[in-house]
């Protein structure tokens, strides 16, 4: 790595104190030590989705000399055998955190079907609404009382996978806040970072000449009525419309408000994070789970959403989504450790399935779920090592498949979670967190 990227411990201290450039003060950074010293602190989990589906064989599974390699060479990485993409070396140089998973292996194929079952663990036929994983997680491991929404979605792209988004039969008080819905199609800014605007929630300040007097009654006068109309009609839904306009209440108090306005940072730190929507996000899910958010999903996509969609130019769109990857997640690790949230925090790099090994005639790769990689780093996990192995030119899965229930068995073991733990579904049946045939990888996770 060169010597200009390389930060070390004190040096994001220093940043997260404010001390560099002096725009900030010492406030977060004791909320930050008090959070990482709680013996109850929960883990969290921030996914980092690949929208379209990722190219494995140019990124963390190389077939160097086969004619299906491609031109990308591999560079060696901070553990010794395990090597990945020149177009990721910082990434490399935190290996020792890292778990590849290379032997992925689903039966769906296009786009909307996989994204939800990826994100679900459960495919989508039949009655029953599946809720995704950061629903599940938003249940077990988020705190109720929290200002808060236990689960955030950053920039997602939900054209093609919609119901991947939704808390299905947990109800809306589990469904994603969303962010940045529209953060690669930002217009002129009108002062400030427009990206940090755009990863903001909007309508979270009363309206001008509003009082918080006035506010505060006017919300105790919507609680009262919530409350006598949920008393004289109880349902589920009445319920849950009551709890997600409270948590929606509560996002308007002032520690809300302040978790999603980048503009507090250092400026050094978005610069470090890259200032980019992907950067930014991951700078905004690690305020979030600082905070106590349980799961944060941050959505690389590039141009028009589905980027790493690479049924041509793909070596060129890797590369490019490879250096913006590599910035935000490889700094992300870094704000983590340093502030000493790596341990409660899992990271999950993954998208919806991966790239035909055969590069097709328009210098592309075409959709391929049969084998193709994950990766699990922090909390939770034994970084270092690599579970499975590809074929010589990537077609088959030579030692040991992967399917998508085992990997989000994984997920929830990791965050100790149970995840044969049944809920009630809107069929009536009990269903387990994770599809019962999924079995964890326990050799990668580590004991609580």
């Amino acid at each position: 790595m060169p010597r200009s990227l390389q930060m070390s411990r004190r040096d994001w201290l220093r940043l997260s104190a404010g001390m560099v450039g002096g725009s900030m003060s010492g406030w977060l950074s004791g909320l930050a030590d008090g959070a990482a010293a709680d013996p109850n602190r929960r883990r969290s989990c921030i996914l980092l989705w690949m929208n379209g589906g990722p190219s494995q064989m140019d990124t963390f599974d190389l077939k160097p000399g086969h004619k299906n390699g491609g031109p990308f060479k591999e560079i060696s990485t901070a553990v010794p055998g395990i090597k990945i993409s020149e177009h990721l070396p910082r990434l490399a140089q935190h290996m020792d955190r890292l778990a590849l998973v290379r032997s992925m292996t689903s039966k769906e194929s296009d786009h909307g079907g996989a994204i939800y079952y990826v994100h679900a663990g459960y495919a989508q036929r039949g009655p029953v609404q599946y809720p995704t994983l950061g629903a599940l997680v938003a249940r077990e491991n988020g705190a109720e009382a929290a200002d808060l929404p236990p689960f955030v979605s950053v920039a997602p792209v939900r054209r093609l996978g919609s119901a991947a988004h939704s808390a299905g039969f947990l109800g809306p008080r589990y469904a994603p806040l969303i962010v940045g819905d529209a953060a690669s199609n930002y217009g002129e800014p009108s002062g400030g970072d427009p990206i940090a605007k755009a990863l903001q929630v909007p309508n979270l300040t009363p309206h001008a000449g509003i009082t918080d007097k006035q506010l505060q009654g006017r919300l105790r006068l919507v609680r009262q009525m919530q409350e006598e109309f949920v008393a004289e009609r109880p349902s589920a839904a009445a319920s849950s419309h009551q709890t997600a306009y409270q948590r929606a209440a509560r996002l308007m108090r002032a520690s809300g408000v302040k978790a999603f306005d980048l503009d507090g940072e250092p400026a050094k730190l978005p610069d470090a994070y890259g200032r980019n929507p992907f950067g930014q996000g991951c700078l905004l899910a690690r305020r979030l789970v600082e905070r106590g958010v349980a799961f944060v999903e941050v959505a690389l996509g590039g141009t028009g959403g589905f980027g790493w969609d690479t049924h041509s130019d793909n070596f060129e769109t890797v590369r490019t989504l490879s250096e913006v990857l590599d910035t935000g997640w490889a700094t992300l690790l870094e704000d983590l450790k340093a502030r000493g949230l790596l341990e409660s925090t899992l990271l999950v790099w993954m998208g919806e399935f991966g790239r035909t090994p055969a590069i097709n005639g328009d210098n592309g790769r075409d959709h391929f779920p049969k084998a193709w990689t994950a990766v699990l780093g922090g909390g939770g996990i034994k970084g270092g090592q690599v579970v499975g192995k590809t074929s010589a030119g990537g077609e088959t899965i030579e030692q040991r498949p992967v399917s998508v229930p085992d990997l989000l068995a994984t997920v929830c073991l990791a965050l100790g979670i149970d995840p044969r733990k049944s809920n009630p579904s809107n069929v009536g049946r009990p269903i387990s967190i994770v599809d019962k045939a999924g079995k964890p990888l326990e050799d990668i996770v580590n004991s609580h």
